[in-house]
Order: structure tokens, then sequence, then C-alpha cells
């Protein structure tokens, strides 16, 4: 998922979401293992075993979509050699700062290692950042990858310099909304919650 960088600026078996459980996504600055995650950043952005979360007031289910009484959890992903992760850290505050729980990865992820990470997160939705001009490689083979695993309740979204045939035929391959370089994050972190409101089953 990219903004001009002009500017400035669970268990994968079942994937059940237990709304109520608050204990298992707790937040305090110590175990990853038991899923607890500290306010900033924690663990390693390239491992998908341990990847750096940021959280702001997703502890807070007022700040969730529709029914849903949890923060909506994305995970932000750069993937392939792409060196620029500006924009991804950008669009990733922008969304923790909206409310919801953030996954960042980090750079130079293959699309095993994010679905990997996104079945592990128990994520409701995945962002990819894409500058390399890889866009045809990658969503193809994350989104095949996520059908392989069942993840169809997942939404699969992101942005950077995508002409608009492909990104038409990506979005008939089930990818959803490409946003292009200076989208407003208030439009990209709307579009999240309004399809996870619509598409998710809690």
């Amino acid at each position: 998922m990219h903004i001009d960088n002009s500017s400035g600026g669970g268990n994968s078996g079942d994937r059940s979401h237990s709304s109520g459980n608050t204990e298992d996504r707790s937040h305090s600055s110590g175990n990853t293992a038991d899923r607890n995650h500290s306010a900033g950043q924690t663990g390693s952005a390239g491992n998908p075993n341990h990847p750096a979360v940021q959280t702001g007031s997703a502890g807070n289910p007022n700040h969730s979509a529709g029914g849903v009484n949890r923060p909506i959890r994305v995970l932000v992903a750069k993937v392939g050699l792409d060196g620029h992760d500006r924009g991804a850290r950008v669009i990733a505050t922008a969304l923790r700062d909206s409310g919801m729980e953030v996954i960042y990865t980090g750079l130079r992820q293959t699309p095993e290692m994010v679905v990997g990470a996104a079945l592990q997160e128990d994520v409701d939705a995945i962002g990819i950042s894409i500058l390399s001009g890889a866009h045809m490689t990658v969503f193809p083979r994350i989104i095949q990858l996520m059908k392989e695993r069942n993840m169809d309740d997942v939404l699969l979204t992101g942005g950077g310099i995508i002409p608009d045939e492909d990104r038409r035929q990506l979005q008939e391959l089930g990818v959803g909304e490409l946003f292009p370089p200076g989208t407003s994050t208030a439009d990209i972190a709307n579009y999240i919650r309004q399809w996870v409101a619509t598409n998710r089953d809690f």
C-alpha cells in the first residue's frame, strides 16, 4: 500500500474470531509468543514469526467496524526487492491512528511470508505496498496462497504505481481496491473499515 512519498509524509485451522476474548489480544511490553505487543513496535520486522506490531487506541472497541467489538487487524508488507518503505510506514501509522491494530512485517517479504504471518496474526486485511512493477506477479501469488488456505474472508488490498488495466485484471482475480500514490489515508482507512464490516463474519 503506497501513498505519495513526496507529501512528507488465532487459529489458522478454523480461523475462528472470538470477539469477546480480550486476554489473548492484550498488549503489554512482554511476551510476543503470547501475542502481547508493546505500544510501539516489537519483534523482528523481517521474520513472519515475530512481526513488528504497531498499536494505537486499538484496545478500545469503539474504534472498530460495524458490529465488530475488537480492533480491526491489518498486516502491512513490502514484497520483493523494493527497498523503499516510507510510504508503507506512513500508511501503517495512519491506520494505527484510526484505531486499527497494525502488523508491519517490514521489507523484502515473500508472498509465502506475508500469507503465513497473516494466518498467524488472524488479520482482517492485508495491505501490500509495491513500487517495483512486480504487481502482476505479487498480487496473483498472494491471492492464490490465500485461496489455498481458505482465507476468502480476508481483504487483500494495496497500492503503488499500477496501470488501470492491470488494476482491473487484479480485481477480477479477487484483489480489493488498489490505491494510487497520493490517496488520502482517511479514504484507505474508511475502505478497510467498510469492507471488514460487510465481509467479515464474527
